[in-house]
């Protein structure tokens, strides 16, 4: 079983569980790894192994950018962002003359990590509301965590 399979099997079956009957809460139905809320991205943190394809989804009505913290990438590590710009100043230009790199309720981003590190990354338009994450690349890593 792979790993989005895996969580979301167990996301499920806990939030079945947790949330019986409750009309609100949801759990990752297995096509994402990382989660977008109004305000956040769920996990804030994510430990994978490299050579780890992460999916972001947009589980909210908000729209949302992943965007890499280019000065504090691991070395070796190149720039990546939704809307595939080049550099993090890029990104933002290309959100404020247009929101391109834009990703609308259940749209997906993905990057494939090979670089071990710590992989910082924020939302463009919520940076200011705290929306930010980390993809924690390690050789010790066997299966995606969150806090």
């Amino acid at each position: 079983m792979n790993r989005r399979s895996f969580l979301g099997t167990v996301g499920a079956a806990a939030a079945a569980g947790v949330l019986a009957g409750c009309p609100t809460g949801s759990a990752s139905s297995g096509d994402y790894d990382v989660g977008m809320s109004a305000r956040k991205f769920r996990p804030a943190s994510i430990e994978v192994p490299p050579g780890t394809t992460v999916v972001w989804k947009n589980t909210s009505k908000q729209g949302h950018t992943v965007t890499a913290y280019e000065g504090s990438l691991p070395d070796g590590a190149e720039f990546w962002a939704s809307g595939d710009f080049d550099s993090q100043s890029a990104a933002e230009n290309g959100w404020t003359s247009g929101a391109e790199g834009n990703l609308t309720q259940n749209q997906t981003f993905e990057h494939t990590f090979e670089v071990v590190g710590t992989h910082e990354y924020y939302c463009i338009p919520h940076e200011a509301a705290g929306m930010r994450g980390e993809v924690v690349v390690s050789e010790d890593a066997t299966t995606a965590t969150d806090e």
